[in-house]
């Protein structure tokens, strides 16, 4: 096994955005020899059910998260640390739901800081990161303190190593550390297209 884990993975219960069922993508993350997975679906939990029971059968760690997307902020991945913090995520998510049309979710990011108690925050920048994308890392900075990360990965646009060292200053500038993430939509190249 490596010490990899993947934490941006979205199953298909990320409706009309992925393509492979949370039980495909633990099982890759398994052949693949990663020590976890994340599964952060946009706006639910509803695929870290089948993602629990893929991981205790291939023997690997499931990390539980959701993908959130706040009408005044960057998406993040929020990974609660603990049953108390998974409950708060729970609810945060309800919050969401109960304010929008069905098969959406309306958050703010003083939504996600009220819920905030004991989860990990990974800030998942636009393409081109901006001056507005780093006052509000700087402000969840204030709100998460060290659970607070950045995420970085290629984006294959052509630019992604002037990217990843802006990304890499903002981080130094603003005192939030890197982590490494794929966006994950698939678990095999063939389901792609869809």
């Amino acid at each position: 096994m490596t010490a990899y884990a993947e934490l941006q993975v979205a199953s298909a219960f990320s409706f009309l955005r992925e393509a492979s069922m949370p039980e495909e993508l633990v099982a890759t993350a398994a052949v693949l020899g990663l020590e976890a997975v994340a599964i952060t679906d946009r706006d639910t939990l509803a695929g870290v059910v089948r993602a629990h029971v893929a991981a205790k059968q291939a023997g690997i760690r499931l990390v539980v998260g959701a993908r959130l997307a706040p009408t005044d902020g960057p998406e993040l991945l929020v990974l609660p640390t603990d049953r108390a913090a998974y409950g708060r995520l729970s609810t945060l998510i309800t919050v969401g739901r109960r304010r929008a049309p069905k098969g959406e979710c309306d958050l703010t990011l003083s939504d996600i800081c009220a819920h905030g108690e004991g989860q990990i925050v990974i800030a998942v920048p636009p393409a081109v990161p901006d001056a507005a994308f780093a006052e509000v890392l700087s402000k969840l900075r204030c709100d998460f303190n060290k659970n607070l990360y950045l995420s970085v990965n290629n984006l294959y646009l052509g630019d992604d190593s002037r990217r990843l060292a802006d990304l890499g200053d903002l981080s130094a500038a603003r005192g939030v550390p890197l982590v490494a993430t794929n966006d994950v939509h698939a678990h095999a190249a063939e389901r792609r297209p869809l």
